[in-house]
């Protein structure tokens, strides 16, 4: 689990080598050995399981501390043109 004092203490890598992988992961529809590939383009020598392993620890933290930030949706809609129907017709609203 990760200690909210110092989430990377004990950390082979740096925060600004985790946090990418961990939001990469999250936010676009990557694999772990993508990312892998990624950061070995950048230079950067990272396995896939350990990018699993980061992923499992600071997600859950990033979502905690994201989640106030975030704009709620709500389940309204709105439609542009409306079709009802009358006598068994459809007709323009």
């Amino acid at each position: 689990m990760v200690d909210p004092k110092a989430p990377f203490k004990w950390r082979q890598y740096q925060s600004n080598i985790i946090l990418p992988n961990v939001r990469w992961y999250c936010r676009y529809s990557l694999s772990y050995r993508d990312l892998e590939e990624m950061m070995a383009e950048r230079g950067v020598t990272v396995d896939h399981t350990t990018i699993y392993r980061w992923v499992q620890d600071y997600a859950p933290e990033l979502d905690k501390r994201i989640r106030p930030f975030l704009n709620p949706a709500n389940d309204s809609w709105r439609m542009d043109e409306t079709y009802i129907k009358i006598k068994g017709e459809r007709k323009y609203l």
